[in-house]
């Protein structure tokens, strides 16, 4: 059985260690290899031993973590390895970088690493090109997914929009302050904003909602499903999001999902509704035309394909592009699509 080494430094709950969940327990990618997921210092990968046939990489770069990067490759140097890039993304170098070209130097020399590069999503990669970062036949797309079968077990909104829901972290990156200051500017006493999460920026948060009764903040959820399930549609307006796993479990779950067109959010085929201006007015006017219709008759036709079916696609495919193939579902990978750089 094929040995594959999934590395992580953070085992904070969030999308990554979800979507490790999923890699770990998934009979279809079982059955490719046995996933092991190792937890590993940040800047010091080599200091958990590792055995494996492939190690994948979902480790943050940056330059505090290049010579551990470089030690591990060195460590390993006739092991394929793979880096899954889950943090950057053109959304977050627009908001968080100055030193771009300095920037993409670290990209570079980090990717350079590695045998293959993955990114989460079709425009995230087309990122990835667009600036050299990685050379097209070492750069391939697997989007990402998570356990859905209890968000398809949730009843499918009916009636009248009344419950509008944010789910995630509490941080810049998320954009909920967007989102609170454009729902305070709608008049109807009978609406809901329900911010679902923590985070750093929730005392921030709740003040900008301060003296609007209609604003809750539930706090924490372990059950996103029964979460989604106490609201009409889900709201994300993300100022980067190199992929968004909130996504995917609410269309899973039937919701309507109004988006930044940002990154990985735009991607063909998410079935989201997509507000390309992402600033308080526009979402002021997005909510507003939001509230006026019926839940159960919004983008009934956008429905995503099935995201398991692409992970495991996606994952076959790069296994077979290392020439790792193990004992995969033929019928997963017949009419698996070529990923980008394959």
């Amino acid at each position: 059985m094929l040995r594959i080494a999934h590395l992580i430094d953070d085992t904070n709950p969030g999308g990554v260690t979800r979507y490790l969940d999923f890699i770990a327990q998934d009979p279809a990618l079982q059955a490719m290899g046995d996933h092991q997921i190792v937890p590993v210092p940040r800047t010091r990968p080599t200091a958990v031993r590792v055995e494996a046939d492939l190690i994948v990489s979902h480790l943050t770069v940056n330059w505090r973590a290049l010579p551990g990067l470089m030690m591990l490759r060195s460590r390993h140097a006739h092991i394929p390895m793979v880096h899954i890039e889950h943090s950057y993304s053109a959304g977050f170098m627009a908001h968080n970088v100055t030193k771009r070209r300095r920037f993409r130097t670290l990209l570079r020399t980090a990717y350079a690493l590695f045998d293959r590069v993955v990114a989460v999503s079709a425009t995230q990669a087309d990122w990835i090109r667009r600036h050299g970062l990685v050379s097209d036949p070492a750069l391939c797309v697997i989007p990402p997914c998570v356990d859905l079968s209890s968000f398809r077990t949730v009843e499918d909104p009916q009636g009248p929009v009344r419950v509008i829901g944010a789910i995630g972290r509490f941080d810049r990156q998320k954009g909920f302050d967007l989102l609170i200051e454009a729902f305070r500017g709608l008049d109807d006493p009978h609406l809901r904003l329900r911010m679902i999460g923590d985070g750093p920026e929730a005392l921030a948060l709740k003040a900008l909602a301060e003296g609007d009764a209609r604003i809750e903040f539930p706090g924490f959820t372990a059950d996103p499903a029964a979460a989604i399930a106490g609201c009409d549609v889900m709201a994300m307006p993300s100022r980067w999001e190199p992929y968004g796993l909130a996504a995917q479990e609410a269309r899973a779950a039937g919701r309507p999902v109004l988006a930044s067109a940002i990154d990985g959010l735009s991607d063909p085929g998410r079935g989201l509704h997509l507000i390309h201006d992402n600033s308080v007015p526009a979402w002021s006017a997005a909510l507003s035309q939001l509230v006026q219709g019926r839940v159960d008759t919004m983008f009934a036709a956008q429905i995503e394909t099935s995201p398991e079916r692409q992970t495991r696609i996606g994952w076959s495919r790069l296994l077979h592009s290392l020439e790792l193939s193990q004992a995969s579902d033929p019928a997963t990978a017949s009419d698996a699509p070529t990923p980008a750089g394959a």
